[in-house]
């Protein structure tokens, strides 16, 4: 239910000029089935050694035990893969729809749910990257590559590794409760060790993430163009992030300063709850039950029809 303020702001942000900048974390993805990153899914052991997210998605275990982290996320990307966007992810596509080049979507998410829910290359910044596509070590060729397909078995063989528990890896995490024992995981074969190295230069290939001892930078996560756009927001609506990554924050901020409404869609609290104390609204709810009402008054507004 949108309070009679956030239906105020949203109808000035539909009468702007400026952009509407809709920025998603991992809890508009929770609601499909793909554990937060953060949380305590998705752990990966190696020997008798159980490693987190957080241990592996590093450069630095990258270039010590290349392999290991490649499984892993081949095993996220499984993950990925059987998940379906859901109506916040199909509400999103539809506000892109009604707003046009009003229309911004900045994302932390990896998982290219956005994408298949509708919204464009064009207006989504995926300022983590993403787990669809890699790209050279060495950087001797421009861009990424999408992941390709003889890769993407690999989640098959690992299914039939498991006893066909591997299906039930979103959110509904493999015997264990809370992830994935690597012991009964499929090795990388010669096959895919081939796809996995640089065809021109023969170093490895690494997945097109941001990862956790790494910077932003406007090539692969559109850092510049993220802070631009928001020195031009008439409205960031924030969904399901927890503040803990720096461009964000910053996007949150430097919008809020320039006069632009911040809209928090979350059931918990979060350090955008601040910002929507003051200048704008906190929606505290799933993002699948609030984010499509909101769009449809922003939407309706924007066609000259206010929503009743």
């Amino acid at each position: 239910m949108l309070t009679p303020d956030c239906e105020r702001l949203l109808d000035q942000a539909a009468q702007g000029d400026g952009l509407v900048i809709v920025l998603t974390g991992a809890g508009i993805s929770a609601e499909s089935g793909i554990p937060t990153f953060r949380g305590p899914e998705g752990y990966w052991t190696v020997g008798s050694r159980v490693y987190m997210p957080q241990d592996l998605a590093t450069r630095a275990t990258f270039d010590r035990m290349p392999e290991e982290v490649w499984r892993w996320y081949l095993y996220r990307l499984g993950v990925c893969w059987q998940a379906e966007p859901n109506p916040a992810h199909h509400a999103v596509a539809d506000l892109e729809r009604a707003l046009a080049d009003r229309f911004l979507l900045i994302t932390q998410n990896v998982d290219g749910l956005h994408l298949r829910a509708g919204n464009s290359r064009a207006r989504t910044y995926e300022i983590h990257g993403s787990i669809n596509f890699m790209r050279c070590t060495r950087e001797c060729t421009p861009g990424i590559e999408p992941i390709p397909g003889p890769l993407r078995d690999w989640w098959g063989r690992l299914d039939r590794s498991v006893g066909g528990t591997a299906k039930d890896a979103a959110g509904r995490s493999p015997a264990g409760g809370g992830g994935f024992a690597a012991a009964g995981a499929p090795p990388l074969d010669e096959g895919d060790l081939a796809h996995l190295h640089c065809q021109r230069c023969g170093a490895w290939r690494r997945p097109h993430v941001l990862w956790f001892d790494e910077y932003y930078d406007e090539e692969h996560y559109r850092y510049d163009s993220s802070v631009a756009a928001a020195a031009r927001a008439d409205l960031v609506i924030v969904v399901g992030t927890s503040g803990a990554t720096n461009l964000p924050n910053q996007v949150a901020q430097i919008a809020a300063r320039r006069g632009a409404a911040i809209v928090l869609v979350d059931p918990v609290s979060s350090p955008f709850a601040d910002l929507a104390g003051r200048t704008g609204s906190w929606i505290k709810g799933p993002a699948g039950q609030c984010l499509p009402p909101l769009v449809t008054r922003l939407a309706d507004y924007s066609r000259g029809r206010p929503g009743s």
